[in-house]
């Protein structure tokens, strides 16, 4: 059973993207399932740290960005919006270049908070991170 108030497509998705962070770091949309959103993010000068690998907070972006997107999705949004209260991130594998791949599933969907897990996974398939993030759905104002 699909989890969304009106089901996102890739491009629904990838059409927010412009002037932001999301466009600025190359996050794209690729798939909607019924109870997930998967995105990449390119490992380059965009998002490495001095060092030559793909910087924490990059990943954190990416999770933060899937996550907030996948809350708002389940939602009426002319009636709510979501607002990140949380994220916590445990960086597993170092990436130094290509693609990463992050999945988001929600833990918990509930009428005032959401819980989503987003796994991210290098281009051989290696888990390089996890992360949660807490999110507030609060009603908005006319």
């Amino acid at each position: 059973m699909a989890i969304w108030f009106e089901r996102p497509t890739p491009e629904s998705l990838n059409a927010f993207r412009a002037n932001t962070l999301v466009a600025h770091l190359a996050i794209s949309f690729i798939e909607v399932g019924d109870d997930f959103l998967r995105a990449t993010m390119p490992v380059d000068a965009r998002t490495q740290q001095p060092y030559g690998v793909l910087h924490g907070g990059a990943s954190v972006a990416l999770a933060e960005t899937m996550g907030s997107t996948g809350a708002a999705a389940c939602l009426d949004r002319s009636r709510y919006q979501c607002f990140g209260q949380e994220i916590n991130a445990n960086h597993l594998r170092p990436v130094s270049s290509g693609l990463v791949t992050g999945t988001a599933r929600p833990f918990h969907i509930g009428a005032r908070s959401q819980v989503w897990g987003i796994e991210i996974h290098d281009d051989r398939g290696h888990l390089t991170c996890i992360s949660r993030i807490t999110l507030a759905t609060v009603e908005r104002r006319v």
